[in-house]
C-alpha cells in the first residue's frame, strides 16, 4: 500500500492550489493522510480526485461537517497502527519515557487504552521528520507549499507499507 503524506498546506493563504507537482509526487498513491492545517476544505476535494483522504484538525483548521476531518485518526492499515494528527510531541527522540504524558493522552483511543502505535505522521512544524523512536516511526513530511515557513515548493511523503518494515520517502518538490 502507497500513501501520501501532506501536511500544513494553507490553501489559499501560501498560494491559490495544490502545486501541480504535488499531483504528480501522488500517483498511483492507495490513500492521502493531510497532517492539517488544511485551511480550505477544497484541498481534500482536490486531493480525493488522486485516493481517499483523511485529514488531521489543524490549530488553524474548521472540522465542520467534513467527515474526512478529525482531530486524530486512528488507522490499521496492513498489519500497522497509524496515528495521524496534527501536532506531534516535541523533542521526540530525548522524551525519556516514551512520548509525553500530555501528548500521550491527546493521541489515546481512551483512558486505560493506550498503546504504541506503529507510525505517527503529524503535521505543524513545516520541517520534515523522519525518526524511529521505541519501535515507533514518527513522521512529519513537512509542508509543500511553505517549508520552513518559507513561501515556495516545499516536500510531501510517500509511505509504503507491504507486510514489513514501513518504508518512507521524502519527495522534494
Amino acid at each position: 500500500m502507497r500513501i501520501g503524506l501532506i501536511t500544513d498546506t494553507h490553501i489559499p493563504w501560501e498560494t491559490s492550489i495544490i502545486p501541480a507537482e504535488v499531483f504528480e509526487a501522488f500517483r498511483g498513491v492507495d490513500l492521502i493522510l493531510h497532517g492539517g492545517d488544511i485551511y480550505s476544505h477544497s484541498v481534500l476535494d482536490d486531493l480525493e480526485k488522486i485516493a481517499p483522504v483523511y485529514a488531521a484538525l489543524g490549530d488553524d483548521d474548521y472540522a465542520g461537517e467534513d467527515k474526512r476531518v478529525a482531530e486524530r485518526h486512528i488507522l490499521k492499515l496492513e498489519g500497522k497502527t497509524i496515528y495521524l494528527t496534527h501536532e506531534g510531541p516535541y523533542n521526540f527522540l530525548t522524551a525519556n519515557a516514551g512520548l509525553p504524558l500530555w501528548w500521550r493522552n491527546k493521541i489515546s483511543p481512551g483512558p486505560g487504552e493506550y498503546k504504541n502505535p506503529d507510525i505517527i505522521v503529524t503535521g505543524h512544524e513545516h520541517k520534515v521528520v523522519v525518526e524511529n523512536f521505541n519501535g515507533m516511526l514518527y513522521i512529519n513530511s513537512g509542508s509543500p507549499t511553505c517549508l520552513h515557513y518559507k513561501k515556495g515548493l516545499g516536500t510531501v511523503g510517500i509511505l509504503e507499507l507491504n507486510g514489513g518494515e514501513p518504508k518512507i520517502d521524502i519527495i522534494h518538490l
